[in-house]
């Protein structure tokens, strides 16, 4: 099999692709990337060798592209988004063209496919924010729950989830979609909290907490992740829709609590700040569909992966200081 991954320079997306290649020898990667911010082709860069290993810089709103590489491939893996929420209400516009429409350039390639007798699949990975907030009343997000985005971030992703919805149906094109809690690991771009916490406290720097930190989330290791992509992409019915999670909820401020206890940094470093509009209370996935049909589920124990994560990036500042250094515009 020849798989085009979109967006596999980014975090998910790379760790993805090392997950692949490591377990199916057989197995070909071509990934598309832009290189916005929070791609770096360095996360990938000890394959560049390999020859079952190809990167193509590009966009996925790059019709006559994106047509030509879906025309050489076997299947279709879309990591491609923006997905910092911060940078959603600062500026949608840029989430809801690449969100959006560079989504519907590459599903129209997924569809020609299809017309020419040259059918072939498409896994969309979307979010649990999709679903909106959980709120203080406990339950969990199911397939079934009502798209419900609070951000611009979330409702770029929601109508990307219709549009594969909608291309199946109207176009018969063969899709399936996962939405994934929040995830961790090695590759995570600087800004998200398990990192950014990791870094400013590595340097002693103050950790800023939004509100008071309550805010609640469903921590997965990333190649946790990986693995159930590829289990629904290999094993799913054409349509079907999963939720994967790591069933392991955290109060935001009890995960900055663990890193500062890891790196032996004082909880005086925490500095609470203004929360950010419209900000979710809590995600909480029931990934007990996955499990049943197609007998996934995590492996990694949240301690030991965050214990991990930790030294991954602690054993790597170079990575880190040249993306933020990339960021700053320095």
């Amino acid at each position: 099999m020849r798989l085009l991954v979109t967006g596999g320079a980014g975090f998910i997306g790379s760790n993805f692709i090392r997950w692949l290649l490591e377990r199916h020898k057989d197995l070909s990667v071509v990934n598309l990337d832009a290189l916005t911010y929070a791609g770096c082709r360095e996360n990938l860069a000890d394959l560049e060798g390999d020859a079952r290993y190809t990167f193509v810089l590009g966009d996925i709103q790059d019709a006559e592209l994106v047509g030509r590489l879906v025309d050489q491939v076997d299947g279709v893996v879309n990591f491609a988004a923006e997905s910092h929420v911060d940078r959603s209400i600062e500026d949608p516009d840029v989430f809801l063209r690449t969100n959006i429409l560079g989504l519907r350039v590459l599903l129209d390639a997924v569809r020609a496919r299809a017309v020419a007798g040259r059918p072939l699949r498409i896994l969309q990975v979307s979010t649990d924010e999709v679903y909106g907030d959980l709120g203080e009343g406990g339950g969990f997000f199911t397939e079934e729950t009502p798209l419900a985005p609070s951000s611009p971030y979330s409702a770029s992703k929601a109508s990307g989830d219709h549009l594969v919805a909608a291309w199946r149906r109207t176009f018969g094109v063969d899709a399936v979609l996962t939405r994934c809690s929040n995830n961790y690991g090695p590759y995570q771009f600087p800004e998200k909290l398990i990192p950014l916490m990791i870094w400013k406290a590595s340097r002693h720097e103050e950790l800023p907490v939004y509100g008071q930190g309550l805010n609640v989330r469903d921590w997965l290791y990333v190649e946790d992740h990986a693995e159930a992509l590829w289990t629904v992409f290999t094993r799913a019915a054409s349509g079907a829709v999963y939720n994967i999670g790591g069933m392991n909820e955290w109060r935001n401020i009890d995960i900055v609590r663990l890193i500062l206890q890891e790196l032996d940094r004082p909880e005086s470093l925490i500095r609470y700040v203004k929360d950010r509009p419209g900000h979710d209370l809590r995600y909480a996935i029931d990934a007990s569909r996955l499990e049943r049909e197609l007998g996934w589920r995590p492996r990694v124990e949240f301690s030991q992966g965050l214990k991990r994560t930790v030294r991954w990036y602690m054993d790597n500042p170079a990575w880190v200081q040249a993306l933020r250094d990339r960021v700053e515009g320095k």
